[in-house]
């Protein structure tokens, strides 16, 4: 893909920078949700959100620099590039209400924040149907915002949706 690859040549530290650390977000991502882990060990949660944190700090600068230098057209710039922004705003807004003790909040704004992280494995899994249907161009400048948009509609949706009476009385 000649609008991918030549971000290596180009913008080779924003391009490095997203796919070194993207993937360590990613990896990092399981066990930010893992309850036993938050509770029993606090401080290596801590840890990890800081280093999740970072790579998607720099993953994300990294992410909208290349977006805005796409030869991929505008709508598929706008697409990664609302995803970037968004990816850093989610994150860093949930680490702040972390820092603020407000641990309900930052837990919602932190799924957010993992449902756009996750747009790296909804982009492959799209991919490659998108390409053989609508062909390279097509399918990339879709898949810039079918990569990020369902996974933030579903976050939103389990955010939002009502708890169940059980659930409700068990908290």
């Amino acid at each position: 893909m000649e609008f991918v690859a030549y971000h290596a040549i180009e913008r080779r530290l924003a391009f490095f920078a997203h796919i070194t650390l993207a993937p360590v977000a990613l990896m990092l991502l399981p066990f930010q949700f893992w309850k036993g882990l938050r509770s029993r060990r606090p401080q290596v949660h801590r840890w990890i959100g800081r280093a999740y944190g970072l790579s998607i700090l720099l993953a994300g600068v990294g992410s909208i620099l290349m977006a805005f230098g796409t030869t991929a057209g505008p709508v598929a710039a706008w697409g990664f590039g609302i995803l970037g922004v968004l990816w850093l705003g989610s994150t860093g807004y949930g680490i702040w209400l972390a820092r603020q003790g407000r641990i309900a909040e930052h837990r919602r704004w932190m799924f957010r924040s993992a449902a756009l992280t996750f747009a790296a494995v909804t982009l492959r899994l799209y991919l490659p149907l998108l390409f053989a249907t609508l062909g390279e161009e097509a399918g990339y400048t879709l898949v810039a915002w079918l990569c990020w948009v369902p996974n933030l509609a579903f976050a939103e949706w389990y955010l939002r949706r009502p708890l169940r009476q059980s659930a409700a009385l068990a908290a």
